[in-house]
């Protein structure tokens, strides 16, 4: 019987440590899988809301790491012919990347402004509506959110522009693609537009509309100073960050 016992334990015994084995590293792929959440990192969220304009209400996100979305409803509208309308829908949700420098910018600014909480509007009267604009912080070391149509506060103009200007080039690059399928005539003009844009610095990361660009740039069906136009503005968004500087 003791030898029996013995022969059984030889068997169960590496089951066990294989059992205990697995265990141990589905416990680990799981914490690693939490760890690298989006919802664990801080983020900083701008949201703007004025009805009359193309695009009425966008929303970006951006996480610490530089990812982040873009979410906009825009105003339907149709190609050059008045025919074709456009296909995509109304809302519009986007992935994007923003440069370390531009991040690095937008978390310094929200942290030095505690994190939101505070009054960031103005206390002038008779101030013209430019649109409800929301700043809101959400991470483990603090909280808050405060809104304004025009604030008093550097710090929070410079953030205002610097969200403003990057939905300007995502709202750039959905017209873009846009009028490669159904006004190609209006590339050109888009792009001249776009290129003072980044000039005058309404518009940044340029990285964030990159493949819409680059397909503009290799379609043989586009007149040749776009595709130079689209070079170009590929070249500037090909250093990091170097159209936000």
């Amino acid at each position: 019987m003791r030898f029996v016992r013995l022969g059984i334990a030889s068997i169960l015994m590496p089951m066990l440590v294989l059992a205990t084995l697995q265990a141990h590293s589905q416990q680990g792929a799981a914490g690693s899988s939490a760890a690298a959440k989006p919802g664990s990192q801080p983020t900083v969220t701008y949201q703007f809301d004025r009805t009359g304009l193309p695009v009425p209400r966008f929303t970006l996100v951006v996480r610490e790491d530089g990812t982040g979305t873009y979410h906009a409803e825009e105003v339907e509208r149709r190609s050059a012919d008045s025919v074709v309308q456009q296909v995509s829908l109304k809302e519009v949700d986007r992935p994007l990347t923003v440069s370390a420098e531009t991040t690095a910018k937008i978390f310094a600014t929200a942290r030095a402004l505690n994190y939101f909480n505070l009054f960031c509007g103005t206390k002038a009267k008779n101030i013209a509506d430019t649109g409800k604009k929301t700043l809101t912080y959400a991470g483990a070391d603090g909280a808050g959110s405060c809104q304004y149509n025009y604030s008093d506060d550097k710090s929070v103009t410079a953030l205002t522009e610097i969200f403003y200007a990057i939905a300007y080039t995502m709202d750039v690059g959905r017209r873009l693609d846009f009028e490669r399928r159904f006004d190609r005539l209006g590339l050109d003009a888009e792009l001249i537009s776009l290129e003072k844009s980044v000039t005058e610095k309404n518009a940044m990361e340029l990285g964030t509309i990159a493949p819409t660009l680059q397909r503009i740039a290799g379609d043989n069906e586009v007149m040749q100073r776009v595709r130079i136009r689209a070079t170009k503005l590929l070249e500037q968004s090909a250093g990091a960050g170097s159209a936000s500087k």
